[in-house]
């Protein structure tokens, strides 16, 4: 679990697809923990993104980038957060922004920078655009696997001013997990767990995933270590009730992941599905429940949702 490097590109100035405008802001190269001389990278949609002073006025569009912003000191630059962001408690206060509304409310609040993930072009590219229109800088980023988690965070702290903060909240995320695995990695019996994201056609995740990622980590075996993604860049993957009663007798612990793809509830619901009861670990109980938000998000509560995972596979004696 070693963190993924980001290499900085400490240019100069240069004509690049994408440069920050010339606005007035509130910040500069001054500010402590500011960066230095221009930065460069590119981001998610790839596009070439480059400044020098931090952004101040933070629009963020999709939610783990308003909770990882706040994670990492940032959270004084969010002036706005998307539909639906539910954490942490002191953002829930900033006004709200729709992608699927009228981009002429985020124009009109003034950010220097409005932050996106891919989806979001994708799916609402006239918004986007008059947003850059404006003259406002849209970055878009995203992170769907474990390997890829050290560089969003890292490029969330040099586009706010905060990459020592970045850096070392890092090293704690990281330390956390190490301390996790290190409780598990002696034990000689691993359990094999079977992950259902969704209960449609019985969903499970893909091998870079998080979730899957969170069961190595707790010191279990996926149960469905070969599959492939719905579609490029998800973490979705099908599997089906017929592959599952399959593997039936092998599945040691079940897990539901919980949340807006997923409202299974309470193990007789599980029971009560067509052919499940004939499955070990539903048979046995040994089912867990856990929020999508702890062990599928891209934040820095996910050492969370892995330990309760692997305090759940193997208890800790009292």
């Amino acid at each position: 679990m070693k963190p993924v490097l980001l290499t900085l590109l400490i240019i100069l100035l240069s004509p690049l697809s994408w440069s920050a405008p010339s606005r007035e802001r509130a910040g500069n190269s001054s500010t402590p923990g500011a960066i230095t001389g221009t930065i460069a990278f590119t981001d998610d949609d790839n596009n070439e993104i480059v400044f020098q002073d931090p952004f101040v006025r933070i629009i963020a569009l999709y939610s783990p980038h308003v909770e990882n912003l706040f994670a990492i000191g940032s959270g004084s630059s969010v002036i706005g957060i998307p539909r639906g962001t539910d954490y942490p408690p002191e953002a829930l206060a900033l006004p709200v922004f729709d992608y699927n509304g009228d981009p002429e409310y985020v124009i009109a609040a003034d950010p220097d920078l409005v932050l996106i993930r891919p989806f979001i072009r994708r799916n609402s590219p006239d918004y986007v655009k008059k947003i850059e229109n404006a003259g406002i800088p849209v970055v878009s980023l995203y992170c769907d696997n474990f390997e890829d988690f050290d560089t969003y965070i890292l490029r969330l702290g040099m586009l706010s001013g905060k990459l020592p903060e970045a850096k070392e909240k890092l090293s704690v995320f990281h330390r956390e997990l190490e301390d996790i695995h290190k409780r598990v990695e002696s034990v000689q019996k691993k359990k094999s767990v079977f992950f259902e994201s969704t209960e449609t056609e019985v969903r499970t995740v893909t091998p870079t995933s998080l979730p899957a990622k969170a069961i190595e980590i707790a010191g279990g075996i996926n149960a469905a270590p070969s599959v492939a993604p719905m579609s490029q860049g998800s973490s979705i993957a099908r599997f089906g009730t017929e592959a599952l009663l399959g593997i039936a007798d092998n599945i040691d612990v079940y897990v539901v992941q919980q949340g807006a793809m997923n409202r299974t509830s309470g193990i007789e619901a599980l029971k009560a599905r067509p052919g499940f009861s004939a499955v070990k670990a539903v048979q046995n109980g040994n089912v867990l429940f856990i929020s999508e938000k702890l062990i599928s998000s891209v934040s820095f509560r996910y050492p969370e949702g892995v330990k309760i995972l692997a305090d759940f596979l193997y208890p800790v004696s009292k």
